[in-house]
């Protein structure tokens, strides 16, 4: 029994000098811990009075657990923008800092999932995994870090790929009025990149929630979900929310490329963001300048679109390409936030209301678009094809305008009219059924050439599914090749040349025949009149001719033409008599 209890005594004395070792090298420690208070409220604003120690942007946490950003540092109160519902709210609740900024989940997890931005799910797949947390607001990659734009990005949208290209890590602008098609041009840009190893952040900005459900349904129907990254705030949440979601799509996609992918991202549309930043200005009480925006609302978009650039090799190679979207008003693109986009981008594609009434969709104005990569971005295939397909097109836009006035046209400017008509018409493309790139530029192909020329303009539509139905089964070593950076060889051109003609044949007119040959004229006998050159025009009916050996009735005339000097007009009842007959045409006596 003694040992027992021995060993018992050993354990709670080897207790006790743990615990008295423990409270002797204990040293308690004192946190600061700030907290204000909040003095007012107004629409998604709270001015709070208290936190000293806060900084620009940084977040803080209100009662209920909603966060808040300080964006008016000031020396006695603090303007911060909330960044949810704040209807619970009241003067003199507490605020406390959090002593980080506004961040946002990254990570592979987030492909196929659509968040709002601050990484809650909005879908009902559960949590979203990873812990992985970057900032919203991140520095642009230094000059030095970037490479010049060279592999293209294929839309799938025949006349952004032939006139306007985009390159990987280009930023492209799409503008247009509302309802002109600018959702669908991006959509149908995220579809075609299936299988090209490219992903996709589609960024919704105050957008109606049946939008956002039918861009993600569409997303979902084309297998486009699988790559893609959906970042929404709708348009009834808080303009905060609006605000930092596209920094917040942005630290997403940039998270990709600095893995060494090359990823896409979609603004939909900057018009709200902007509309947005100016509501919280003037609510925080910021001067405002030309049409009531601040005066660094440039800056806000420019420092955001600066992050879509082409790493360099040793930075991985990923590259950011970037679309952003802005609505016109009455199609003019010389408005301020417009041409702040403009001057920013590195291109823009217009979509134009008139065609798109017309019925031409997508309703890319020529004329109005650019790229300023240019071929740069383009495969060698498209360059030596397409190269004047845009000259034509903007020639036949110019011409177009003329014509409908109804002046007379010469032969060039009437073939220069036919060919531009059957550009547009090879140009328009149904709504997300991209174009691979093998069927463009046989279609492209034979537009250069004057294949579709002699196709009626009611058939062209025919005539483009038949090419790109051949197209699609062109032999797979000619298809590799449109794909390099090499030129189209003179047998590639030919193999190019006999697929177009074969599809295309059975919709073009048959040639005419030919002109039978005149007969000989044949020989009359000699004192015989002479054979006629040309055969005598139709008489016009009247009264049967008497035969030329009968004698004419005569006529007393109602004057005598010595009377008047005149020959007397004959009655309206009787029939005008023949010409004379001429010398061949007399009776032999």
């Amino acid at each position: 029994m003694s040992t027992p209890a021995s060993v018992l005594d050993a354990a709670i004395a080897h207790a006790f000098t743990g615990l008295r070792e423990g409270r002797e090298s204990f040293a308690p420690k004192l946190t600061p811990h700030e907290v204000g208070t909040i003095t007012s409220i107004s629409t998604g604003i709270a001015t709070v009075s208290g936190l000293p120690g806060v900084g620009f942007e940084e977040l803080v946490r209100f009662p209920g657990g909603l966060l808040g950003i300080a964006f008016n540092v000031d020396e006695k109160e603090v303007g911060v923008v909330l960044l949810g519902d704040y209807e619970d709210l009241r003067a003199g609740d507490e605020v406390e800092r959090t002593g980080r900024v506004t961040d946002v989940v990254v990570g592979e997890g987030l492909l196929g999932r659509v968040i709002d931005p601050l990484g809650r799910p909005l879908d009902d797949k559960g949590p979203v995994p990873g812990n992985e947390r970057w900032p919203v607001e991140r520095p642009a990659p230094a000059i030095m870090d970037r490479e010049a734009v060279s592999v293209p990005l294929q839309t799938g949208i025949m006349v952004i790929d032939a006139l306007v290209p985009v390159g990987r890590g280009q930023r492209e602008l799409i503008l247009g009025d509302r309802q002109s098609g600018k959702t669908a041009v991006a959509i149908d840009t995220i579809l075609n990149q299936r299988g090209k190893n490219v992903l996709c952040v589609y960024c919704a900005i105050c957008q109606r929630a049946s939008a956002v459900a039918k861009a993600v349904a569409r997303l979902r129907d084309g297998g486009a979900m699988d790559y893609t990254v959906v970042v929404v705030a709708e348009g009834n949440e808080a303009p905060g929310l609006a605000y930092i979601t596209p920094y917040a799509a942005t630290s997403i996609a940039e998270y990709f490329m600095e893995k060494g992918r090359d990823v896409l991202i979609v603004y939909d549309d900057l018009t709200h963001h902007a509309r947005a930043y100016r509501e919280l200005s003037l609510l925080l009480r910021r001067p405002p300048g030309r049409e009531a925006f601040p005066g660094d609302i440039f800056y806000i978009h420019s420092r955001m679109l600066e992050r879509s650039t082409h790493l360099s090799k040793e930075r991985g190679g990923g590259s950011l390409t970037a679309l952003p979207i802005i609505e016109t008003e009455a199609q003019d693109i010389s408005a301020y936030i417009p041409t702040n986009l403009i001057s920013i981008t590195d291109g823009q594609i217009y979509l134009s209301p008139t065609l798109f009434e017309l019925g031409v969709l997508p309703a890319v104005d020529a004329g109005k678009s650019v790229s300023r990569v240019g071929g740069a971005a383009q495969r060698e295939a498209y360059r030596s094809i397409a190269g004047d397909l845009k000259l034509a097109y903007s020639q036949f836009a110019e011409l177009e305008t003329f014509a409908k006035f109804g002046t007379r046209l010469d032969d060039s400017t009437r073939r220069i009219i036919d060919h531009g008509q059957r550009i547009r018409a090879c140009f328009i493309q149904p709504e997300s059924q991209p174009v691979a790139m093998a069927e463009q530029i046989g279609v492209l192909f034979a537009l250069s050439v004057g294949l579709f020329d002699k196709v009626p303009l009611e058939k062209m539509a025919e005539g483009v599914r038949n090419l790109r139905g051949a197209a699609a089964k062109m032999p797979p070593e000619v298809a590799a090749r449109l794909s390099t950076a090499d030129k189209l060889s003179d047998a590639d051109r030919k193999v190019i040349l006999d697929i177009a003609t074969l599809a295309l044949a059975p919709l073009q007119p048959p040639p005419p025949p030919k002109p039978a040959a005149e007969p000989a004229p044949e020989k009359k006998p000699a004192g015989g009149p002479a054979p006629a050159t040309k055969p005598a025009p139709a008489a016009k009916p009247g009264p049967a001719p008497k035969p030329a050996s009968a004698a004419p009735p005569q006529k007393e005339p109602a004057m005598k033409p010595e009377a008047t000097g005149k020959p007397a007009d004959p009655p309206a009842s009787a029939p005008q008599p023949a010409p004379p007959a001429k010398a061949a045409d007399k009776p032999a006596p």
